[in-house]
């Protein structure tokens, strides 16, 4: 997974490191708590707890809840099969979907900001995009929903 680590706010920095727990349990088939022990490893500094304890929440929210998600990303990306997408686009948007659905205490401007900067910083050149137009799909039915 490539792309630099910034220097940015707890919650910006416990997605990052969600993310590339993401990541390695989707690669590897790794112990969620051990890929985000980890990922936060990687880190220059430890995280606080904060930022740790909302990183273990979205990558535990993720895990036990991914075919929900998976099915909502399904549902929204109509040509998009999840398993086809890259692995970093299709974790961002786990993460994302596992925020605008099942963890609201984010606003969805944040949650879709922050989930298309982890896409253009750790994707291709397409991610942000990719994820911006599933995301956007999704954060308006969430807003009907409720």
């Amino acid at each position: 997974m490539k792309g630099q680590v910034h220097s940015r706010g707890s919650r910006s920095r416990a997605r990052e490191r969600a993310l590339q727990a993401l990541y390695q349990i989707d690669l590897a088939g790794t112990d969620p708590l051990e890929a985000l022990a980890i990922a936060w490893k990687n880190e220059d500094a430890p995280p606080d707890a904060e930022g740790a304890a909302f990183a273990e929440k979205l990558v535990q929210g993720v895990c036990a809840h991914r075919q929900e998600i998976d099915r909502r990303i399904e549902a929204t990306s109509h040509r998009w099969r999840v398993e086809r997408m890259a692995k970093v686009d299709r974790n961002v948007l786990r993460l994302a979907v596992f925020e605008l659905t099942l963890n609201p205490e984010t606003p969805p401007k944040v949650v879709l900001n922050e989930a298309i900067e982890l896409a253009k910083t750790f994707g291709s050149e397409e991610s942000g995009a990719f994820v911006n137009g599933i995301l956007d799909k999704i954060a308006a039915s969430v807003s009907k929903e409720t």
